[in-house]
């Protein structure tokens, strides 16, 4: 039989075919192998495709023969498995960080790595459409710029932008380069960032990878080493919250039983859980106290207790009425019965003076009078009451 110009990659061409078109539901005949090859310009005879097949594999392909009315042959054992290209699909459809554009070339990818059976399964879980995705089209380009100078001890310097309330990007420092030593590229809350140390303010910072653009290496080796040869990153992690800096401090807190299982998902299970009564447990953590660490707080309401140090108690003291009584208000009227301290809300132009006593009781009803009190103003998007302060004695 005369040779094709294609003959010299016939046992890639018939690699090829197995992986994509057989599986364990799919065995290919050798009959049809040999109509595959074809449509490849590639003439095959029934003896040579026995041969390519053992040839595949001493190779090392698990080449699995079945026997029925018919011999078939397919894959059987792949470097990943379908519910391993599951489990990478569904990370690349729920990374924020990655474009609505760029996640379907790259699940496009991962499903070149079944069969096309297989992957036609993969297609019918896939949900990209509706999902917040960044708008940063640079952002996959980023993580291998800054992967790069890491590597080569380089420092990088970008712009930063943010979004206006019209969907705009307004650079920060008016458009000026910020120039950084790369440390690690880190995950946090969906969303990729960039452990850095700003020399200027000799401080590490956090960057959110998809505001970023620009990005150069520089040719000055990185400064700061020093400091993250001392960080673990993996506990680095649990104590900073959405990479939000703060004073970093152990705390002391006292949480409802039930909440067990958000600590453990926060900190992990080496976390030192303490009892305290039966319906009670305490935990020391070492975290920075930033307005993201009291606002995971705070989504507990009056669940979890901070019960040192004094700076962090002192921190959230102001608004803890004022959490409270949200928190209440969701689902009751204001005139139910609570338990907190004396205090003074104001709502709607009314007052509620909460008079502190051993069992609780209903808010006092009176009109807002003269008192010297401080005046809390409240916050844009909140619910139109104030946390006032102390209520007069």
């Amino acid at each position: 039989m005369p040779k094709s110009p294609n003959q010299k990659l016939k046992l890639l061409y018939l690699m090829e075919i197995l992986l994509q078109q057989t599986d364990e539901r799919h065995p290919m005949t050798v009959p049809e192998m040999i109509s595959e090859l074809a449509r490849h310009g590639v003439a095959a005879e029934r003896k040579s495709i026995y041969n390519d097949l053992e040839s595949l594999r001493t190779f090392g392909l698990d080449i699995v023969q079945t026997k029925s009315r018919t011999t078939g042959y397919y894959i059987g054992a792949r470097s990943f498995e379908v519910p391993e290209l599951k489990l990478l699909v569904d990370s690349v459809q729920s990374s924020k960080f990655i474009t609505h554009k760029k996640t379907l070339a790259l699940i496009k990818k991962i499903e070149g790595l079944a069969s096309i059976y297989d992957a036609q399964l993969l297609q019918r879980q896939v949900y990209v459409r509706g999902r917040v995705k960044s708008m940063n089209e640079s952002v996959y380009y980023n993580v291998d710029e800054i992967a790069d100078a890491i590597s080569r001890d380089r420092q990088i310097r970008f712009h930063y932008f943010e979004y206006t309330i019209d969907k705009q990007r307004h650079y920060r420092k008016d458009g000026a380069f910020y120039i950084v030593s790369p440390m690690a590229l880190m995950w946090d809350n969906e969303n990729y960032y960039l452990l850095a140390w700003d020399a200027e303010a000799q401080l590490r910072k956090h960057y959110r990878v998809d505001k970023m653009t620009d990005i150069s290496a520089l040719d000055a080796p990185r400064e700061g080493m020093e400091d993250f040869s001392e960080q673990d990153l993996s506990a680095y992690t649990k104590k900073v919250f959405s990479m939000f800096s703060g004073e970093e401090c152990t705390v002391r807190l006292r949480f409802a039983n039930h909440l067990v299982g958000s600590v453990l998902d926060r900190f992990g299970k080496d976390v030192i859980v303490v009892a305290d009564g039966t319906e009670h447990f305490t935990v020391s953590l070492n975290v920075v106290t930033s307005p993201k660490f009291y606002a995971w707080l705070f989504g507990f309401g009056t669940d979890v207790e901070i019960l040192s140090p004094p700076s962090a108690r002192q921190a959230v003291s102001p608004y803890s009425p004022f959490f409270s009584l949200l928190f209440f208000h969701a689902s009751q009227s204001l005139s139910s019965t609570v338990t907190w301290g004396r205090v003074m809300i104001v709502s709607h132009g009314k007052c509620w003076h909460w008079p502190q006593k051993s069992s609780p009781r209903s808010f006092t009803q009176s009109r807002v009078k003269q008192s010297p009190v401080t005046w809390a103003s409240s916050q844009p998007g909140q619910p139109p009451f104030k946390y006032v302060g102390q209520a007069p004695q």
